[in-house]
């Protein structure tokens, strides 16, 4: 069979999978819908929390930045790997025991506020759409190349799928679909990794193919820096970023994972807290397989490409290159009219654009693989997608209907609840796609802001509010409004103000960022304001009330601790 009947296969099959899963774990109640009736396994949980956490900025668009950065692109390696132990260790099993459902209810118990309440909702609501976009940005591309239709046309399609299951199935729905998308994306990226790790190095486990030779005894990182020096780029392993940025964007990513609301919530789906501490490390176990894997992947996506694309006669150029084409996430302008392709650092010469957000989809192709392997990896994309977009849509019909609603109109009836909640889903994914259509960037950089709104808007407020018990309602407001206001100022002035403010690019460049910081990185200065606002704010005002204070100190200490045993 061709690659678009694999495809339509794959994809057909595993699309019916969740749907038949969304059917069969209807929610019947806000316990269901919210928090999956907190009767999930801690293994099923690993798998959905590690499905929910590897979004489409994971599994399409981390390897590609990967791929085009060289050693910069290891900030998302280490500040989504590092965020996700950070999470694991330091926040959900206290978030568990407080046994909240959503952030903003947290929020609004622990600082004894509505208004902080809905200052977290308006936090919350701000990350989980900017992640969404980029989620509906990765499934466009999919359906764009797979299903030869438009970006927007894809989009629209995984819409539909998404208020299905989400809609329908709530969070007990997502649950036990994620699990099944966590199969699908791991086996469809690991297998085509395995595949091209034998060609080229003759080693089936590709995160030791990475640091393996070639046929000829060159070793792969050491050949692929002298092809790319050769045509005037910088060596792959070399870093470029400063220090300082790198510093920032790391924390960033890492921080910003431990304010993820859709990411905590799922900590609330098991029965105890013990379960949640099991639960996070049967998820670090399943999401360190795919990170392991990721540079591997990005190495050799880019080898192949520049070795088959570059310098070679436009006329003979293989066939991944025009099929991709179709999309325009590939660009070829013979600009010298040579007949070759030139691929330089110099705008004015360079003839090759490749998206970042086609390299672990196109990577089948390039290499050559059976076609039911380029449909197994269409299929993962949407997995990895989906996915996400499901638990995030969860969280933006929570926070509209518990944490808004019930704050407002307490005595409204469970039925009411569930219907405003599944109506708030809804509305949630008509606007996702919109900025599926209309994204602020490429995949994982549009996650990468993401990122930095939740470091700096719920990381200190969760933190402090587990491990002090002196900041109190005032403290909080301040620092969420403070951090979140100057996160999202800077990121829309150096990434927007061009097209915003009619600004000139100069204004805009890199040299003229704070200390040197990218926006990407920018979360952990806004965290930094969060910090310092919260403390000052809280020193000058009154403390927390006495019974807040215990409840902080009961969650903290085990029962029965320093309590003697009688013999």
């Amino acid at each position: 069979m061709d690659i678009l009947t694999w495809t339509y296969v794959l994809v057909g099959l595993s699309f019916a999978l969740y749907i038949g899963i969304a059917i069969y774990t209807r929610a019947g109640s806000t316990k269901e819908f919210y928090i999956a009736g907190s009767g999930v396994s801690p293994l099923a949980n690993g798998m959905a929390t590690a499905a929910d956490w590897m979004s489409a900025a994971s599994f399409i668009s981390m390897a590609g930045i990967i791929a085009f950065s060289g050693y910069d692109g290891s900030v998302y390696l280490m500040g989504w790997t590092g965020g996700y132990v950070l999470l694991a260790l330091l926040l959900a099993p206290y978030l568990r025991k407080f046994g909240k459902f959503t952030v903003p209810d947290f929020v609004g118990d622990r600082y004894y506020s509505n208004k902080a309440r809905v200052v977290a909702v308006i936090c919350a609501l701000f990350i989980s759409f900017t992640y969404v976009a980029g989620q509906m940005r990765g499934v466009g591309i999919v359906f764009s190349r797979y299903l030869e239709v438009d970006i927007n046309t894809g989009v629209i399609i995984g819409m539909c799928i998404v208020f299905f299951y989400a809609v329908m199935g709530g969070m007990k729905g997502i649950t036990y679909t994620q699990v099944a998308q966590y199969c699908v994306l791991i086996f469809a990226y690991m297998v085509p990794a395995i595949f091209v790790s034998m060609q080229l190095t003759g080693n089936p486990i590709p995160q030791l193919g990475l640091g393996d030779t070639l046929s000829d005894g060159t070793y792969l990182l050491d050949k692929l820096d002298g092809v790319l020096v050769d045509l005037g780029f910088n060596a792959y392993t070399a870093g470029r970023k400063s220090t300082m940025d790198m510093l920032a964007i790391t924390l960033a990513l890492m921080v910003g994972t431990a304010g993820l609301p859709h990411v905590i919530v799922r900590f609330f789906t098991v029965p105890r807290v013990k379960d949640a501490r099991l639960s996070a490390g049967f998820a670090l176990v399943f999401i360190a397989i795919l990170y392991s894997t990721a540079p591997a992947v990005a190495v050799f996506g880019i080898y192949n490409s520049i070795e088959t694309v570059a310098g070679q006669r436009v006329k003979e150029l293989p066939e991944w290159v025009a099929n991709w084409e179709k999309t325009n996430l590939i660009i070829i302008e013979d600009k010298n009219q040579d007949g070759v392709v030139q691929f330089t650092p110099d705008i004015e010469t360079n003839e090759l654009i490749i998206d970042k957000d086609i390299m672990v989809l196109a990577n089948p192709e390039i290499a050559r693989l059976p076609n039911w392997v380029v449909g197994l990896v269409a299929a993962g994309g949407m997995a990895a997608a989906l996915s996400t977009a499901a638990g995030l849509l969860l969280v933006i019909s929570t926070s509209v209907s518990r944490d808004l609603f019930r704050t407002f109109k307490p005595s409204m009836t469970e039925k009411r609840e569930l219907l405003i909640a599944r109506i708030s889903a809804a509305g949630a994914v008509i606007l996702a796609g919109y900025f599926g259509v209309n994204p602020p960037g490429f995949v994982a950089e549009v996650v990468a802001f993401a990122f930095g709104l939740a470091a700096a808007s719920f990381f200190p407020v969760i933190i402090m509010g587990i491990f002090s018990t002196r900041i109190n309602k005032e403290g909080a407001i301040a620092g969420m409004v403070s951090g979140l206001v100057f996160t999202l100022a800077y990121i829309t002035y150096f990434k927007f103000g061009v097209n915003l403010f009619g600004l000139s690019p100069s204004a805009v460049a890199a040299d003229h960022w704070w200390f040197g910081i990218s926006p990407e990185g920018i979360g952990s200065i806004g965290m930094l304001i969060n910090f310092v606002v919260c403390y000052v704010v809280s020193k000058f005002t009154p403390p927390p009330p006495q019974k807040v204070q215990d409840l902080i100190q009961d969650i903290r200490i085990p029962r029965g601790a320093g309590q003697a045993i009688d013999h």
